[in-house]
C-alpha cells in the first residue's frame, strides 16, 4: 500500500465522520448507541477491512466520550468488538459478498456484541440494550449502503492513489 498524504488524510477524514455519527445517538438504555459504525463500514468497502477496523474502534471511544464512558473501561472491550464486526464486513465484502457481508456485520454488531455483558453486568441490560443495538446495526448498514455506489464511482477499490 502506497504511503503518500491522500492516505495521510484518509483516516482521519473517517474518524472525523464517525465522532459526528457519534453525537447522532439512537435512544437507549446507556448514550452510546449512534451512527458511529457508519463511516467504518464505508471505508471498509471502498478500501479494506482493516482501516475499517481503526476507524470502527476509534468511533466507538469518540461516541462514548460524548456520553461520557458509561461504562468505563468496558468501552475498550466494546470498540474491539465493533473492529473486528467490521474487519469482517470488510473481508467478507471484499470478495464479492455484499449481503452476507450486511447479515454478518448486522448479527455480529446487533446480537453478539452484548453476550459478554450477560456475564459482566446482567442478561437484563444485555435485553434492555439489544433493540437499540439492533436498530443502530440496521440504520448504520441502510446509511452505508446508500452512499457506497455514489462513493464507488469515484475511488478504485482499494488504491489510494
Amino acid at each position: 500500500m502506497k504511503s503518500n498524504l491522500k492516505t495521510l488524510l484518509l483516516l482521519p477524514l473517517f474518524m472525523a465522520f464517525s465522532a459526528i455519527g457519534g453525537m447522532v445517538k439512537i435512544p437507549a438504555v446507556i448514550g452510546t448507541v449512534a451512527l458511529d459504525s457508519m463511516p467504518a463500514l464505508l471505508i471498509a468497502s471502498l478500501y479494506n477491512g482493516r482501516w475499517g477496523a481503526i476507524v470502527a474502534g476509534g468511533g466507538h471511544l469518540l461516541s462514548s466520550l460524548y456520553a461520557g464512558f458509561p461504562l468505563g473501561p468496558f468501552h475498550v472491550l466494546i470498540a474491539t468488538e465493533m473492529a473486528i464486526f467490521v474487519w469482517l464486513f470488510g473481508y467478507v465484502f471484499s470478495n464479492g459478498k455484499r449481503v452476507l457481508a450486511a447479515i454478518l456485520f448486522f448479527i455480529g454488531n446487533g446480537l453478539l456484541a452484548g453476550i459478554p455483558f450477560i456475564f459482566i453486568l446482567s442478561s437484563s441490560f444485555y435485553y434492555a440494550i439489544l433493540p437499540s443495538l439492533l436498530i443502530a446495526s440496521f440504520i448504520n448498514l441502510t446509511i452505508a449502503h446508500f452512499l457506497y455506489p455514489s462513493l464507488r464511482s469515484r475511488v478504485k477499490r482499494g488504491e489510494i492513489a
